[in-house]
């Protein structure tokens, strides 16, 4: 008689997930592109008004310095405020859990349950959870906030990488008329390369390829250019 064959054990396998709370990717793709569209944008608009090559590297500079301290402060602000609007959600949380705990067990309890979990093990869980109060008011964080507190972004990386991608990109349509190629055309090019990379690159932290990412981003600057270019050209002829 043959024995039966031995069940199949399972491994549990190492594997890591991209930073994704931590705040430098999101503030990274959009200080580059806000760089690339603000300042491919700028120099078509000059150059559609037949703007002198010295006027589009001074406003081009002003418009990389300038961008690149709003984008920072603007970052650092707005993720420290959802961090204290979090502190400020987790304390109200915290009350209640002192205030009412067989409320919030009870409310644990059918959080379990809306998630497949049978309702007396449902009930044993919450309670074995509410044992731990910090890992109960950690759980009704995530649960109804969507927000883990203990794994928020940072207000200075996000400011860091905001401040030094716009700079990046905000340089790159300005590179031929810094090395003496006052041609716009050339400007624009460099410009559209720009920001056909930057899409590209983007497109390793997301399912889409980085052909239909980088092609994206670039028909966004160009529209904001051609806006900007027949602009100029409008402003340019009536001045003139």
């Amino acid at each position: 008689m043959t024995e039966p064959a031995a069940l199949p054990t399972a491994e549990a396998h190492d594997h890591s997930h991209a930073d994704i709370s931590g705040g430098w990717l999101r503030a990274a793709v959009f200080g580059a592109m806000d760089g690339l569209v603000t300042n491919t944008a700028l120099v078509a608009g000059l150059g559609g008004g037949r703007a002198a090559a010295g006027t589009i590297v001074l406003s081009g500079v002003a418009s990389l310095v300038a961008g690149a301290i709003s984008m920072a402060l603007g970052e650092y602000t707005s993720v420290k405020t959802q961090n204290e609007q979090l502190d400020l959600e987790v304390s109200k949380e915290r009350r209640e859990l002192e205030r009412n705990p067989a409320g919030e067990l009870a409310e644990l309890a059918a959080m379990l349950r809306a998630r497949g979990v049978e309702e007396d093990l449902a009930h044993r869980v919450a309670v074995q959870l509410s044992s731990d109060p910090e890992t109960a008011l950690r759980l009704h964080v995530v649960a109804e906030l969507g927000l883990d507190p203990d794994d928020k972004p940072s207000p200075r990386l996000a400011a860091v990488s905001s401040l030094l991608t716009f700079s990046v990109g905000a340089v790159i349509p300005l590179l031929p008329y810094l090395f003496g190629l006052s041609l716009l055309w050339i400007s624009l090019v460099a410009g559209g390369l720009g920001l056909f990379a930057a899409g590209a690159l983007s497109s390793r932290f997301t399912p889409r390829p980085w052909w239909y990412a980088g092609i994206r981003q670039l028909l966004f600057g160009a529209v904001a250019a051609g806006v900007t270019y027949l602009i100029g050209l409008v402003i340019g002829v009536s001045v003139g």
